[in-house]
């Protein structure tokens, strides 16, 4: 019975390759918010602004991201809404290039599961080739975990770089259907 499930598991992969062998594999990139103000009873936590540190550590990862990644019109930037997260993507934006205006927020982000963060990357248009998604501690480390069958957690600032497996693109994305490529951090 278990062997039956293997064969199928690698027919059904291999007609997925099959059928999208000539698309691009896909990337995303998880980046966490750079270092924000400490929590305070006078502020909410939504609206945590970035700091001086935490700037310049956001526009050195950056630099080295754009050394590696070409932005095109198939590249998408999403962000939580949050104060820090959506000021970490204006950074990237204009490190790499890539319009403030094109940048979707989503509140939904804040405070997202990795499930919550698959459904949203799985309603992404196949057109998109690449996505930077900025985001939260527990819940970005805890999907690319689950995508990439690994254990890393994230530190401010910080950019996982995951390669979605051949013939899988961002609607079809699931448990262990991704590789961690890289880490980007400022060492």
């Amino acid at each position: 019975m278990i062997w039956s499930k293997w064969i199928f598991y690698i027919i059904f992969r291999k007609l997925i390759f099959i059928i999208n062998r000539k698309v691009m594999n896909k990337t995303i990139f998880i980046i966490r918010h750079a270092k924000a103000e400490l929590h305070s009873f006078n502020k909410q936590d939504f609206k945590r602004n970035l700091i001086g540190e935490g700037i310049d550590r956001a526009k050195i990862i950056a630099k080295k991201l754009n050394e590696q990644l070409s932005i095109d019109q198939k590249t998408l930037f999403i962000s939580s809404s949050a104060n820090r997260a959506k000021q970490t993507a204006e950074l990237f934006a204009d490190e790499l290039n890539y319009p403030q205006d094109n940048i979707r927020f989503e509140e939904e982000i804040y405070e997202a599961s990795a499930k919550e963060i698959l459904t949203l990357i799985n309603s992404i248009s196949d057109d998109c080739n690449t996505i930077l998604l900025f985001g939260h501690n527990p819940g970005i480390s805890a999907f690319v975990n689950y995508c990439c069958d690994t254990y890393i957690s994230l530190r401010t600032s910080e950019c996982a770089e995951i390669r979605l497996l051949e013939g899988i693109d961002f609607t079809t994305l699931s448990h262990h259907m991704a590789t961690l490529n890289q880490l980007i951090s400022e060492e």
